[in-house]
């Protein structure tokens, strides 16, 4: 019997001072680190043990094309064995291979020509089996050497670890068992159901016979890749596909079939919006098995609204085989998949508008988003995209025939106060105030030559409402004056037109100018004398904001005759208020104080003759 110690190797005894030594590794640390680090949880264990068996096959089909694939799992009383028929190993292989942790059977001798075969890339192998075993035993027989005896390894969580060759009626057929005893907390994960569930998990794309006692794991061919008698029973088959993966029933699926990069599978389409800040998760399959279900970066940003399931044989997977390494491989793959979701939208534009006006009434803000840097997408879904504008919702092809000048507002506040009023002056406004909106709209004459495209603001909003008589506004001196004068100290200037709709007394415009203007003051207010000074010397002839009465209006009118200056700024301070609640914009401090202060002067007034016994 042959019992060693690789990780606690003895230094070099070379007298020079500088001679080299070894490294010294505790393999319980080892094991800490990997659970703790490096994978994210122990459940990979199996998926060690399934790339080991896989990967023994497929270096013994590499030279004999013939030998038998099987894997077989059978869980039972606190540990786990696990049959292929794969190479096997001879005595100097496990010393060479199992014994030294890092080294990768892969780089064997005649095993190099079939390394693209291989699922694994780094040679952890059983190591991280230790993550739920206090105990590992191997037996194999090698299928390269016919002759040599079955050999058998045991290795303990202490970092120890014996060979000893076996009778050959021990393992009278090349291949490797592999057979784990549970550590103390962990026989959970050798339970036979969660054997089985793992097993299903990881293997159900393996392109060999693995078993789970008698139950079949893999499932092939791939969903994606099995013949249906129609189309549409093809749909429903994937249907069913994603609720039993992810859990919801998919408004469409789009195939991902890209040979040159050894990718197959399919995107599901959600049924529901989320946010574009959402990091998806999509499961990818490396060789048939599964590397991760959290692949955050497989797709283009803009592609939120999938969640895909594939198989590769091209891309790397980091070192803990959880995730996908980032490289022009990943980057090449991630250009052509988001180039096949592209072409999906188009067909749906070209042939299928009832399906594509579903799918955007969820996801438009997905395509929006592709659509700000993709010309050609914005060009084919111009038709299609919805925006809110004063004449309903409408696409921006429908609303740029239908105007000469496409207005737009970069924020919903700003739509919202001048909506009603363009509406009824026949001036059309898209509210470019939701994501995306204000960029598409921009981006409209690249796509639409001829579309004329300007922001809206207070000014041209001001120069479509008709101007007063110049006899009436001049009669209206003193009650101009006297509403300026109350509303100055809130930076607000009042303005005197008739416009549209009458029902509506007062408009309160202003745009980001203003608004900065505002901010500024409200903060030179409460700034100390330094501060003070600094922003007063930012100030500007920046534009004020202003209200603009409507000369039309009935309450207007009769507000226009009082006589009393003191009565005539608290109903201009009244039309103010409402103005700004019309608009749903956030109220200042001082503007709350003002409402505060109109309501109760109303109120004074109007109870005042009672008081008075009149």
């Amino acid at each position: 019997m042959d019992s060693q110690t690789p990780q606690a190797s003895q230094p070099s005894q070379s007298p020079h001072p500088h001679s080299p030594h070894s490294f010294q590794v505790d393999l319980r640390g080892l094991v800490d680190l990997l659970s703790h680090h490096l994978y994210s949880s122990p459940r990979v264990y199996l998926r060690e043990l399934l790339q080991n068996a896989v990967d023994a096959i497929t270096a013994r089909r590499s030279a004999d094309p013939g030998a038998p694939a099987r894997v077989r799992l059978y869980a039972a009383d606190g540990g786990l064995r696990v049959e292929d028929t794969g190479v096997g190993l001879t005595e100097p292989d496990v010393h060479s291979l199992l014994a030294t942790i890092g080294r990768s059977s892969k780089r064997a001798e005649g095993l190099h020509e079939a390394r693209s075969d291989f699922l694994g890339q780094f040679g952890i192998g059983l190591l991280a089996c230790f993550l739920v075993a206090e105990r590992i035993r191997v037996v194999s027989r090698s299928a390269r050497t016919p002759g040599a005896p079955p050999v058998e390894w045991t290795a303990r969580d202490d970092g120890s670890y014996t060979v000893r060759t076996l009778p050959d009626a021990e393992r009278p057929e090349p291949g490797t068992t592999v057979y784990l005893t549970a550590r103390a907390g962990a026989a959970e994960w050798l339970a036979p159901e969660r054997v089985r569930a793992l097993a299903r998990d990881f293997g159900s794309l393996l392109p060999y016979d693995v078993r789970v006692g008698d139950e079949p794991v893999t499932e092939l061919p791939a969903p994606w890749d099995r013949v249906h008698p129609s189309p549409a029973g093809r749909r429903v088959a994937l249907a069913r596909h994603c609720r039993e993966l992810f859990g919801f029933t998919p408004l469409d699926s789009i195939d991902l079939d890209v040979p040159v990069a050894g990718v197959r599978g399919v995107a599901y389409v959600l049924p529901s919006a989320v946010s574009p800040a959402q990091r998806a998760g999509h499961r990818v399959h490396l060789k048939g098995m599964l590397l991760t279900e959290r692949a955050e970066q497989l797709l283009p940003d803009w592609a939120f609204f999938v969640r895909c399931v594939l198989d590769t044989d091209s891309l790397r997977p980091t070192a803990s085989r959880e995730s996908l390494y980032e490289d022009e491989t990943l980057a090449a793959v991630r250009d052509a998949l988001g180039t096949r979701i592209r072409s999906w939208l188009t067909g749906l534009a070209a042939g299928d508008p009832e399906r594509l006006a579903a799918f955007l009434a969820v996801h438009h803000l997905g395509v929006k988003s592709l659509a700000r840097h993709d010309a050609g997408m914005l060009r084919t879904m111009l038709p299609w995209l919805p925006f809110e504008t004063t004449d309903g919702q409408l696409s921006l092809e429908e609303f740029a025939q239908r105007h000469p000048v496409v207005h737009f507002t970069r924020t919903v506040e700003e739509y919202r106060q001048v909506a009603p009023i363009a509406a009824a002056q026949g001036v059309g406004v898209v509210n470019g105030g939701y994501t995306y909106d204000s960029e598409l709209v921009e981006a409209l004459p690249r796509v639409r030559p001829g579309t004329v495209v300007a922001e809206l603001d207070a000014d041209t909003v001001t120069a479509h409402l008709d101007a007063v008589d110049p006899a009436e506004e001049l009669a209206l001196a003193g009650f101009l004056a006297a509403a300026r004068d109350r509303l100055d100290p809130l930076g607000c200037d009042v303005v005197l037109r008739a416009f549209h709709p009458l029902s509506v007394p007062a408009l309160h415009l202003d745009d980001r100018a203003a608004r900065h203007e505002q901010a500024r003051a409200a903060a030179e207010e409460e700034a100390d004398d330094l501060w003070a000074g600094i922003l007063g010397s930012l100030r500007g002839s920046a534009p004020r904001a202003r209200l603009v009465l409507n000369h039309l209006n009935p309450l207007v009118r009769r507000i226009g005759s009082l006589g009393d200056p003191e009565l005539i700024g608290t109903a201009t301070e009244s039309l103010y208020g409402q103005a700004l609640l019309r608009a749903q914009r956030p109220l200042r401090p001082a503007d709350s104080a003002l409402l505060n202060r109109a309501f109760i002067g109303l109120l004074e007034w109007a109870t005042h003759g009672e008081g008075d016994g009149r």
